[in-house]
């Protein structure tokens, strides 16, 4: 059957709409506390140093129901060593389970309530702190706490909603620094920080659609000026499906920007395995049907001249071959962009098995490009398959290639019901990778050392006579002012969003010129190593007052404000910071009738001057006007007085009227 994928830039949404293309999101966001969610160790302190190391191993535990969740058996086929680097600044005994928790931030759980309220949600009367099992190591306790606030949302998209179909409150986890074989190492200052986790209803239709809306949750989360930046302090989680398929979760994308391509991929490979499906059913490969064998071909390959293989004989290693009757060529369909079936496999024997160096494996529908013919023949022999059959081989050592040969199985077989409920890995090329199996609801349980706490109606109707204005109305208006694209997001998102449409509205200041000094030029000073967050908002309107006023040039607005940041001290300044930095740079205002009589003096001295044109006399005579009224006075009208004096209409070039 004929792909209906065509290459990502060129898919439309009635294409997608055509193979049912389904997205939801999960967003998870840093709260800006001071402390943690469940004890009160400082938040936001990151360091790459450490005091000690503490060895762990997880093992699962059976649910409320007497069941294992199926991701927590998978973590203990790994066999991993879970190490954390610790830090005394950063953690205490409750974040390794050493101590209950305290009771929750009330700061982190007021953000939480008021994010909830801009989401148009139905908060709870009562806040019941769950255990969600994590056995990857990420959380060193095993668990992470959690607790719905907030339910069955809704923000404005185009022309529908899109829902919210819940918000939760948790703590964050630990920072990853290496997943090597079967050890895995984290950085443990993360741990424990709130974090919220905002779950969409599967409303976006395209992979565009689903960056779109990501942005406007981030927004809304942004506006509220409670929430952390920097990279790593929101992830998304993707979810995605087609039609005839299930859902699979994208975890852990850092970027927006990459949401497009990595949905996109994950829909085309969910297509494929589809595909992969029924092309099995008419080679009469079906659950009932399906068979494999295993063997140990060490021997048989010590020779042969594909280097992973033989390396891996020569250091005494294991090599194991996967004979899947009836799947020749099934391993070498696309699924993704410049990725084929066969990585389904090298994952799983990566992130399961534990071999993690690249080739972990080799296949007979490669061809000569890895075994010669005459070695493909030998095993073929050895394993009693023929041309049919598909021949997967694995290396390491007898633990590792035996679990490795379980995971292929495993795949296999997977792959004549469909496609298996993964989370994926996002990865840098806009492909997705295995990472675990979708966990499920039997991984969650109540949690005994914390009681219900009940949420007052007085608390939220104090946080909702506070909340911000709808992120979406503000960015319709900033856009509307026609200010610099570059410009609408960050006005959007600053603390300093208030005191712009102050200027805008209250001062009659140009939208564009205060956009570009707030957020252009505020930028470029940070690059300098100052900081503009040290201006107060009162200094910054008292410099466009000035401004507004005539007795600040439009470029001296940018100078005062540089040299009150460069002129910081520990003493707290005497009277005003601005004024003192107009004298210093000798721009005190100036008024028009100084300006003038300059001009007189000017003109006298200059009588007798040699110009070619009124035009070079204008233009002389400016250039020593500007270097005592820069700043101070705006050029174009120090020009336009001086062409009055000489008796011309304006004597500036077109290129100089359009830059003034």
């Amino acid at each position: 059957m004929t792909s209906p994928f065509k290459p990502f830039e060129e898919m439309t949404p009635e294409e997608y709409a055509n193979i049912g293309f389904m997205c939801g999101l999960e967003v998870h966001q840093q709260l800006q506390t001071k402390t943690k969610l469940f004890c009160r160790c400082p938040a936001g302190r990151y360091s790459d140093e450490y005091d000690a190391e503490i060895l762990r191993h997880m093992r699962p535990t059976l649910s409320e129901l007497g069941e294992y969740d199926g991701t927590a058996l998978m973590e203990k086929k790994t066999r991993k060593n879970i190490y954390y680097r610790i830090h005394h600044d950063t953690v205490c005994t409750y974040e390794f389970d050493d101590t209950p928790p305290f009771f929750i931030d009330d700061e982190a759980l007021d953000i939480t309530l008021e994010i909830c309220l801009l989401l148009r949600m139905n908060i709870v009367s009562e806040l019941h702190i769950a255990r969600k099992q994590y056995l990857d190591g990420s959380i060193p306790t095993g668990f992470q706490r959690t607790g719905i606030i907030g339910v069955s949302g809704w923000i404005p998209f185009k022309d529908r909603r899109i829902g919210i179909r819940q918000l939760s409150i948790e703590e964050d986890a630990c920072r990853e620094v290496s997943d090597v074989g079967h050890d895995r190492v984290f950085l443990t200052d993360r741990l424990g920080m709130p974090l919220i986790e905002t779950v969409t209803e599967p409303d976006m239709r395209t992979p565009v659609e689903a960056a779109q809306v990501c942005q406007i949750l981030r927004e809304l989360c942004r506006s509220t000026g409670k929430v952390r930046t920097g990279y790593g302090s929101a992830r998304e989680d993707v979810n995605v499906s087609v039609r005839g398929g299930t859902r699979v979760e994208i975890k852990g994308v850092p970027q927006i920007g990459r949401i497009p391509r990595l949905t996109y991929n994950e829909g085309r490979r969910q297509w494929s395995l589809l595909q992969v499906r029924e092309e099995l059913k008419q080679r009469g490969i079906t659950p009932e049907t399906f068979q494999c064998s295993r063997h140990d071909v060490t021997g048989l390959v010590a020779k042969v001249q594909y280097e992973p293989v033989r390396a891996a004989v020569e250091a005494g290693l294991r090599v194991k071959c996967v004979a899947l009757k009836g799947f020749a060529g099934i391993l070498n369909t696309d699924t993704q962009e410049h990725t084929t079936f066969a990585k389904e496999f090298s994952d799983r024997v990566r992130v399961i098995a534990c071999l993690t160096r690249l080739p972990n494996m080799v296949h007979s529908d490669t061809a000569a490009e890895a075994l010669a013919a005459r070695d493909w023949k030998a095993l073929r022999r050895r394993t009693r398959s023929n041309h049919d059959d598909c021949l997967v081989l694995v290396w390491g050592d007898e633990r590792d290639t035996e679990t490795a040969c379980n995971e292929i199985v495993i795949r296999a077989r997977e792959a004549t019901e469909g496609i298996p409920s993964d989370t994926r890995q996002a990865l840098q090329d806009g492909t997705t990778g295995f990472e675990r199996v979708l966990p499920g609801a039997d991984r969650m349980y109540p949690d005994t050392d914390l009681p219900p706490l009940a949420i007052a109606i007085d608390r939220i109707e104090r946080i909702r006579a506070n909340l911000p204005p709808d992120v979406w109305d503000v960015e319709s208006r900033l856009r509307k002012l026609g200010i610099p694209a570059d410009t609408v997001f960050p006005l959007l998102v600053s603390h300093r969003r208030d005191l712009y449409l102050r200027l805008v509205d209250e001062l009659n200041v140009d939208a564009k010129f205060a956009a570009v000094i707030l957020v252009q030029r505020f930028k470029a000073l940070r690059r300098e190593g100052l900081h503009p967050d040290r201006l107060t908002d009162d200094e910054i309107v008292e410099v466009f007052q000035l401004y507004v006023d005539g007795k600040l040039a439009r470029e001296g607005v940018l100078r005062v404000l540089t040299h009150v940041l460069q002129q910081q001290t520990s003493e707290p300044p005497a009277g005003s910071r601005v004024l003192q930095a107009m004298t210093q740079l000798r721009m005190e205002p100036v008024n028009e009738e100084e300006v003038r009589a300059q001009m007189t003096a000017l003109l006298a001295r200059h009588e007798q001057g040699n110009f070619s044109t009124p035009a070079t006399k204008h233009r002389s005579m400016l250039g020593e006007l500007m270097k005592k009224y820069a700043g101070r006075m705006d050029g174009g009208r120090v020009a336009d007085l001086l062409a009055e004096e000489l008796g011309l209409q304006d004597a500036r070039t077109p290129e100089e009227r359009i830059q003034a």
